[in-house]
């Protein structure tokens, strides 16, 4: 069997195990087992568990990013966009919940370097959904130029929403990836359009009594 196909294998097995029994719990014999290999070869090709667990992050964050970047259709309208990023991001979490697992809980969990990893992800991300507020800015009729904090904070905003609610929404197995989109715009872009209508929220000064 060519070694990339081996491979694979090993890292299927071992994202399923990584992601169901944490980094400290899963054996190398275990994931060996489950790859149908001895545990030998995985540590001929992957060198130790660090070195797996670390190839097993790369791999699901760049299918992630790939899924996300993918999921977003050209020519659509900015929340079209949005939208099908969102429904893009859901999906692909809800058919690897094992992936999910080893990127949201495990890896930010052990500390470095695997939270540093699940770091580069989140910015590449964080970047991408960026842009998208910007195209939405400039798009929005009479609107109003965001500053590039208020940009930057919006993106952070709404892609920390979508890891909390991609956990929640795979611990409950009636909530499909398209609710789950569907949620958050409902949540995010009521706000996000009376933002770029210019209309801002603040707090209302009460006065003494």
């Amino acid at each position: 069997m060519p070694r990339a196909v081996r491979e694979r294998q090993m890292l299927d097995a071992a994202v399923v195990t990584f992601g169901r029994r944490g980094y400290r719990a899963a054996s190398m014999d275990e994931i060996a087992e489950r790859a149908g290999v001895s545990k030998p070869l995985v540590y001929l090709y992957l060198n130790s568990k660090e070195d797996l667990f670390t190839a097993c992050i790369r791999r699901e964050a760049q299918a992630l990013v790939a899924a996300v970047r993918d999921g977003v259709e050209p020519g659509l309208t900015a929340d079209g966009q949005l939208w099908s990023g969102l429904r893009a991001f859901f999906t692909h979490t809800a058919e690897h919940p094992d992936a999910w697992s080893v990127l949201h809980r495990q890896a930010r969990t052990h500390g470095e370097p695997f939270a540093r990893e699940v770091s580069l992800m989140r910015e590449e991300i964080v970047a991408f959904v960026t842009t998208l507020i910007h195209a939405a800015a400039q798009e929005a009729h009479g609107a109003t130029e965001l500053a590039e904090r208020d940009v930057t904070g919006l993106a952070q905003a709404l892609v920390g929403a979508a890891e909390s609610l991609a956990g929640w929404a795979n611990e409950a197995d009636s909530v499909t990836a398209k609710e789950a989109a569907a949620t958050l715009m409902n949540f995010a872009w009521a706000g996000l359009g009376n933002l770029m209508r210019g209309d801002r929220w603040s707090p209302r000064t009460r006065s003494a009594p």
